[in-house]
């Protein structure tokens, strides 16, 4: 039995995302977090908290405090106390995903700790503010509540749109105005559905060898099934 073209199997191919800070898509959504990260290394605390969804953001502004910074990195999960010195080497340090499902509070204490003595600098990420945490240990939640956090909402119209440019970019993908704008008053207003409808309509395209118009675009997001992607036409 033959399969229709979209039942094929794709492959996800990799493409290359722009993380610079020229490629960061700034918007009432997201400026102050941006700001903050911005004023490095004039920062009011040792520590910064950012704060947003997946696909928010947080990491692609790690990357370009990373460059500026030499900030070393780690997840929430890979950090330990035996690792916190060499962390600091830079006198910065990133720890991403926190608090995950096995963050270590007496490391993650020692790094904002040794931070402090050198006058060095912490950015954090998560997906929760730190009052959500549910830590144990009353010395790391008094650091953290000395933390300035930043978040970065949910976008607006207009970052919603210039998302959508970017990820086809990235993509090296062409699409017209009337496209970007008929997602843009019809799908679901979060970077992670602005992510999945992109990558789905470049799958498609790729199975079907179809160009990238409107029309091709409605069809693929009528044809979504999954709830709460998008809000529907």
């Amino acid at each position: 039995m033959s399969l229709k073209p979209s039942d094929q199997l794709t492959l996800d191919l990799s493409h290359r995302v722009a993380t610079g800070r020229e490629d960061f898509l700034v918007s009432g959504a997201n400026e102050a977090a941006v700001a903050a990260v911005d004023a490095w290394p004039d920062w009011p605390s040792p520590v910064l908290i950012l704060v947003g969804s997946p696909g928010s953001g947080k990491s692609h502004l790690c990357d370009v405090w990373r460059t500026i910074s030499a900030a070393a990195l780690v997840t929430a999960g890979q950090l330990k106390k035996d690792n916190v010195p060499d962390l600091m080497k830079s006198g910065a340090a990133i720890v991403e995903d926190a608090p995950g499902s096995s963050l270590d509070e007496v490391a993650l204490f020692h790094l904002i700790n040794m931070a402090r003595e050198v006058s060095g600098h912490v950015l954090i990420t998560s997906s929760a503010f730190p009052s959500s945490w549910r830590l144990t240990l009353p010395d790391l939640i008094s650091r953290l509540k000395a933390a300035q956090v930043a978040s970065l909402g949910e976008p607006d119209d207009d970052l919603l749109r210039g998302l959508l440019v970017k990820l086809f970019t990235d993509r090296q993908l062409q699409v017209d105005e009337a496209s970007i704008s008929y997602m843009v008053t019809r799908m679901e207003r979060s970077f992670e559905a602005a992510r999945t409808l992109v990558a789905r309509i470049d799958g498609r395209a790729l199975v079907e060898r179809a160009e990238i118009s409107r029309n091709f675009i409605a069809r693929i997001m009528q044809d979504v099934s999954e709830p709460g992607l998008f809000e529907g036409d």
